[in-house]
C-alpha cells in the first residue's frame, strides 16, 4: 500500500561550543550540539530513529548518543554543505522511512598555510585536475571566489561599494547576536581597509574559520505539535548540481547552480519570492549571497548589488537577509546557522534582531557546481 507523504517540521536546534581551535574532537562537538537540540525540542535520544550528517559518522554518532535502532542514516561527503544532510532527512520523513531525524554539520578549523608548511616536509606531487590549476595560482576556494567575484563585476557592473554595503549590513545584524564572534559595528572605510586575499575578494568577504557543531532535528507534523517548541514546517526544498567540482571552468560563472535550485524550489510550492519575510542565504563569500538573491527571484539578474546598497537586506528593509550576521561573523558553520536562524525567526526568538511578524523564510547553501535551499513556514 502506498504511504501518504508526511509533512516535516523542525522541532529542535542547537550549537556546540564554537571557537578558534577549541581542542574539541568532532565527537565532542557532535555530542554538545545534538544534546542542545534535543533539549530545545524536549526529546530524548531514544525518540530519534534517523541520523543525517555532513562531517560526522552517523552510525558511531548515533550509538554514542544512545539513538538505537536507526531506520535512516546518511553521511554526506562532497556536497553543498549542511543542506545535503537536511534534505536527506526531510525526504526520509516525507517518505515514511523515519519519524525523527537528527541532522548535523561538524567543522574543525584547518591549519593555516604557514602552519602546514612548518609541519610538513616536501610538498607531495600534484595530480588530477589540480595539476592544471596550482601552477597558475588556482586550486583553493579564495582563488576561485576571487575569479567569480571579478566576473560578476565585469558582467553586471557590480562594485566594491556594493560588497561593502553587504558586509556592513551583516555586521549590523551580528551586533545584535550573542552567538556572533564579531559584534562591533563597522563602516565602509573598515571594509576598504581590509586586505585583499584574491583581488577583488577582501578578507571581510570571507567566512570565518572556526570549530563548530550545529544540530537541527526534524520530525513529522503530528509529533511536532506535541513537543516543547512551536514547530517550523518545511514547505519546499530543492537540491541541484550543474557541473563537476571544478569551479574554475563553469560554463556560466554568473548563473550557477543556485539558479537551477531556485527554479525547482518555487515549482514545489504555491508561495513566491514576494511571500518571503526573511532570507538566510549562504555567504562563504560575499558574491554567493548576491547570486542567491538573484537566483531566488528577489531581484533581477545582475541587480543584487544595487538591491543590497539600497538597504533592502537590512533589518527593516524589504527582505531582511542573514539576520544572524552570516558566517563572516558567526563563523563557518556551513549553512546550518542559516537554517537555525530561519527557525528562530519563525519562532519569534531573535530578540532585537527579530523580523516583526515573520511567517515565512528561505535558507540556502552552496554555489558554483551545486546548491540546496529550503522554504520554511510558521504554519
Amino acid at each position: 500500500m502506498a504511504r501518504k507523504q508526511q509533512r516535516a517540521a523542525i522541532v529542535g536546534v542547537g550549537y556546540s561550543t564554537i571557537g578558534r581551535r577549541t581542542g574539541l574532537t568532532p565527537q565532542e562537538l557532535t555530542v554538545q550540539a545534538v544534546r542542545a537540540a534535543l533539549d530545545d525540542a524536549g526529546l530524548q535520544p531514544s525518540d530519534v530513529d534517523g541520523f543525517s550528517t555532513l562531517g560526522g559518522e552517523p552510525l558511531s554518532d548515533a550509538k554514542m548518543l544512545g539513538m538505537q535502532p536507526l531506520h535512516m542514516f546518511f553521511s554526506g561527503g562532497m556536497s553543498p554543505a549542511y543542506s545535503h544532510a537536511a534534505l536527506m532527512a526531510v525526504a526520509a520523513i516525507e517518505a515514511g522511512m523515519a519519524h525523527t531525524v537528527v541532522t548535523t554539520r561538524i567543522i574543525q578549523q584547518q591549519p593555516s598555510g604557514s602552519e602546514r608548511l612548518q609541519d610538513a616536509g616536501p610538498p607531495p606531487p600534484i595530480g588530477g585536475d589540480m595539476q592544471f590549476l596550482v601552477p597558475f595560482g588556482g586550486g583553493i576556494p579564495t582563488q576561485w571566489a576571487g575569479m567569480l567575484t571579478r566576473r560578476r563585476m565585469a558582467e553586471f557592473g557590480e562594485t566594491e561599494d556594493h560588497y561593502a554595503a553587504h558586509v556592513v549590513t551583516q555586521r549590523h545584524h551580528a551586533s545584535m547576536n550573542d552567538d556572533a564572534f564579531f559584534r562591533d559595528p563597522i563602516t565602509k572605510d573598515d571594509y576598504f581597509a581590509s586586505r585583499y586575499v584574491a583581488k577583488p575578494l577582501r578578507l571581510l568577504d570571507c567566512d570565518y574559520p572556526c570549530d563548530s557543531g550545529s544540530a537541527i532535528i526534524y520530525t513529522t507534523e503530528e509529533r511536532a505539535r506535541d513537543l516543547r517548541q512551536k514547530p517550523v514546517f518545511v514547505e519546499s526544498y530543492a537540491l541541484g548540481s550543474i557541473s563537476d567540482l571544478n569551479f574554475e571552468i563553469l560554463e556560466d560563472m554568473v548563473a550557477t547552480a543556485p539558479h537551477h535550485v531556485g527554479e525547482q524550489l518555487w515549482s514545489r510550492t504555491d508561495l513566491t519570492p514576494a511571500d518571503i519575510d526573511c532570507a538566510q542565504l549562504y555567504d562563504g563569500f560575499t558574491f554567493i549571497t548576491f547570486e542567491w538573491l538573484e537566483a531566488l527571484g528577489f531581484c533581477g539578474k545582475g541587480e543584487a548589488g544595487p538591491f543590497v546598497a539600497e538597504g533592502n537586506t537590512r533589518l527593516g528593509g524589504s527582505l531582511p537577509t542573514n539576520t544572524d550576521g552570516g558566517a563572516c561573523n558567526v563563523g563557518r558553520r556551513h549553512g546550518a546557522n542559516f537554517c537555525i536562524e530561519a527557525t528562530r525567526q519563525l519562532r519569534g526568538q531573535c530578540g532585537e534582531r527579530q523580523v516583526p511578524g515573520a511567517r515565512t523564510a528561505v535558507w540556502s547553501n552552496g554555489a558554483g557546481p551545486f546548491g540546496g535551499a529550503m522554504v520554511l513556514t510558521a504554519e
